[in-house]
């Protein structure tokens, strides 16, 4: 059995695992995802009854039951590479012996939905409308530093989509997974389906100019027109890609629901979105 030496796991001296500050004990077997850690409270205040709460960075965790179920809010901060710190830890808490530090024989899936706000690239997905991905695109490469990563490429699709956009050469190759099929049906059958894109930046990489100029200009635009199986790109996000390809990887059930704030498609925004927002909690909690 491999020991998993501490320079590959950090623990902390309280037993907890090193950047979510959690034990085992305190973790859901139904997760509930976002960036914001000031969206974790709002989501616990639909929970009946609130077990655990506390923050370690970015990083707040609040874990109750809702309607008999128990369930954890957690944030993740900011993009991909916030994932694969959040994803393994996770991962960690359940199928990883703390003390022994020697991964545990019987597997401990999770049920991992992740809702958050994005910018929307078609008119059918206007502000106002929830899309769940169907697939995820990342720009990071991270999929690609893991052992089995390149096989849940969609590679006939990255291969289309490379040749429709002119990818610039210079950045990372695209990789496209595909989130879980059972959970898709149960939180997302009546959403908006398609494509999202994970982009590696808020700004440059989702084709923003403010003062620094773009190298392809035309992104969005090619981004907007690409079609695949009948599906399109319909938003942008940050980090649905590396939590469909490493969920996946793990053997974890995954998706990403998120509400369109930003209409890429029509040049517009709206920052007042919280009613929107709840409902998609309230579906997510009622369907997890």
């Amino acid at each position: 059995m491999r020991s998993i030496s501490p320079d590959q796991l950090p623990i902390n001296d309280d037993g907890s695992i090193f950047h979510l500050h959690l034990h085992p004990a305190q973790l859901a077997d139904k997760i509930v995802m976002m960036g914001d850690p000031e969206r974790v409270p709002v989501v616990a205040s639909y929970f009946d009854r609130v077990e655990f709460d506390q923050q370690s960075r970015e990083f707040r965790t609040i874990t109750g039951t809702y309607k008999g179920k128990r369930i954890t809010a957690l944030s993740h901060g900011i993009g991909c590479d916030n994932l694969d710190i959040v994803m393994t830890e996770l991962d960690a808490l359940v199928n990883v012996d703390l003390k022994t530090r020697e991964v545990k024989k019987d597997f401990h899936p999770l049920t991992l939905v992740r809702i958050g706000t994005s910018g929307g690239l078609q008119p059918f997905a206007p502000i106002g409308s929830y899309v769940a991905s169907e697939i995820s695109m990342g720009m990071d490469g991270l999929l690609f530093f893991y052992e089995g990563g390149e096989a849940l490429n969609d590679f006939e699709l990255t291969k289309q989509f490379v040749q429709h956009t002119q990818w610039n050469k210079l950045l990372a190759d695209p990789y496209f997974v595909h989130a879980d099929k059972d959970l898709l049906e149960r939180i997302g059958f009546d959403m908006v389906r398609g494509i999202t894109c994970s982009a590696s930046g808020f700004y440059g990489p989702q084709g923003r100019h403010v003062r620094l100029g773009l190298n392809s200009p035309e992104q969005n635009h090619r981004l907007e027109s690409f079609e695949y199986k009948g599906l399109k790109i319909c938003n942008y996000e940050m980090e649905s890609s590396a939590l469909a390809g490493l969920a996946n990887l793990m053997g974890h059930k995954a998706m990403t629901a998120c509400l369109i704030i930003a209409g890429r498609y029509s040049g517009d925004m709206n920052t007042d979105y919280k009613g929107s927002f709840d409902g998609l909690i309230t579906k997510v909690l009622d369907r997890i």
